[in-house]
């Protein structure tokens, strides 16, 4: 499985618990860290949760598992690290604040950097 490949299988994992305006980032010429980044809302620190742990166990059974997971505690924020994809879950209003994809996407004139999953 390559990176893109990863990339839709989390994003068909935030689908299948109705994730929220899921966005699915293409970093590759930005940064070395990753190559997606994936962006989606719950509604609750519940579905934050159940979306993160959905992820993980589709991502772990393809032969990903995560390398870390940060803010399971609070919830408002989740990060799962896959190494090939980053995925950020994050209640609306935490969302709406960092704008991760306004700050991911900056791209040269004509290039398409971000794609509505």
């Amino acid at each position: 499985m390559n990176s893109e490949e990863l990339s839709n299988l989390v994003v068909d994992a935030l689908e299948d618990i109705k994730a929220l305006n899921i966005c699915k980032l293409d970093v590759r010429e930005m940064t070395t860290v990753t190559d997606w980044m994936i962006v989606a809302s719950g509604t609750s620190s519940r579905h934050v949760q159940a979306l993160i742990d959905n992820v993980a166990e589709k991502a772990k059974a393809a032969g990903y598992p995560a390398i870390g997971v940060e803010g399971e505690s609070g919830g408002e924020w989740v990060l799962l690290d896959l190494q090939d994809a980053l995925v950020h879950v994050m209640q609306p209003k935490v969302r709406e604040f960092y704008n991760l994809e306004k700050l991911w996407s900056i791209t040269t004139p004509g290039d398409v950097a971000a794609t509505k999953a």
